[in-house]
């Protein structure tokens, strides 16, 4: 790679962390407060965020991607307390009971195949 391919990459690798800060945005861990009663919550989210470049025919490629999940939310009263509210993931859950119903199902067919 020649100085002048080095420097090209490192401007593209600069716009493209550039382009997805903007997307990100202010909010991306924690969302705009919202209040409830005498209470404020403050949404909070997971936020995972990943890019790749690469070469190929002497062509330089590159994408990248961001994934968010809500955890839950801190709330505050008037008083000053904080307490964390965590998010139900429901498909998380459902997984869970999923994967457990297989194993034992699977576990019931070595049971009852050895009996034979």
């Amino acid at each position: 790679m020649s100085d002048g391919d080095a420097k090209t990459a490192d401007g593209q690798h600069r716009q493209a962390l550039e382009v997805l800060s903007e997307r990100l945005g202010r909010h991306q861990v924690f969302g705009t407060p919202v209040q409830q009663g005498d209470t404020t919550l403050v949404p909070v989210a997971h936020v995972r965020a990943g890019s790749g470049f690469g070469r190929a025919k002497r062509e330089l490629n590159g994408g990248g991607g961001v994934v968010a999940r809500p955890a839950g939310a801190f709330g505050v009263t008037s008083d000053g307390k904080v307490a964390w509210h965590p998010a139900v993931d429901v498909n998380r859950i459902v997984l869970g009971g999923q994967l457990a119903f297989a194993a034992v199902a699977i576990a019931f067919a070595i049971a009852f195949r050895r009996r034979r």
